[in-house]
């Protein structure tokens, strides 16, 4: 099995003041993640979740450490086959749904004859193909949500990082897109997200990577963080227990 992701030992400060020292947000951090997972990344507030993902995609970078894809490809020459919604995706609210993907779809720099059947083949996945012409102000929570998602999955990624996909969603929205996402996990489509739902990543995640003040403390089959405990919720609070996490610390 290929390795879709491997992050080595990957390290991030951020200065807050010009006077003191750096904080330490990622310390060493490592993991891969192999062709056709499904895996949840967890861990506290703070824990580096976000800060990680963000280095994976460029936006920041690490003091130290690498990131490869796809056995041994660059990010920058991997960024075609990677789609990505991020925790607070931008949404232009002027913009229809259909031409907010067009706009994504001629960011990538993909053949425009190709637009037309890969937005409709994609809106009505997520739903969406009664909407494609209302503006995106006009679009509930639920709706932005799977609009976003449509633009992470446009140009059929072998690849898809997913920051918080339902966070703020009520419960229907919470079906809707968890039926999406068991659609691409049937397709085995590699998928990293990263949710504080620790229900929902029970049911989707076969594979958990757990951050904790920056570090990896987990990376491995749910089935053997959780085994001895009747849910993935329960095996994690006895988890942070026995690491002495502390809440209000």
């Amino acid at each position: 099995m290929s390795v879709i992701c491997k992050v080595d030992n990957l390290s991030k400060s951020f200065r807050t003041d010009f006077y003191k020292k750096p904080i330490h947000i990622l310390k060493n951090i490592s993991f891969k993640i192999e062709e056709g997972q499904f895996v949840g990344f967890i861990g506290p507030n703070g824990a580096g979740k976000t800060t990680t993902i963000k280095c994976m995609m460029q936006f920041i970078f690490p003091e130290s450490g690498t990131i490869q894809y796809f056995d041994h490809m660059d990010i920058q020459s991997a960024k075609k086959r990677i789609g990505f919604l991020p925790e607070r995706p931008y949404f232009q609210e002027f913009l229809t749904g259909i031409e907010f993907l067009k706009f994504h779809w001629n960011l990538s720099g993909l053949p425009r004859n190709k637009f037309a059947e890969n937005a409709e083949t994609i809106l009505a996945q997520v739903k969406l193909t009664h909407a494609k012409n209302l503006k995106l102000k006009n679009y509930s929570k639920g709706m932005l949500q799977r609009i976003g998602i449509a633009q992470a999955l446009l140009a059929s990624p072998d690849f898809l990082i997913l920051d918080e996909p339902m966070s703020g969603l009520d419960p229907d929205g919470r079906i809707l897109i968890k039926d999406i996402l068991k659609k691409l996990k049937e397709r085995n489509i590699t998928v990293l997200m990263s949710s504080h739902l620790l229900e929902d990543l029970e049911e989707l995640c076969e594979e958990l990577i757990i951050l904790h003040q920056g570090e990896t403390l987990f990376n491995g089959p749910t089935i053997d963080f959780k085994k001895n405990f009747d849910s993935l919720e329960v095996a994690y609070a006895a988890f942070k227990r026995q690491i002495g996490y502390n809440y209000n610390a």
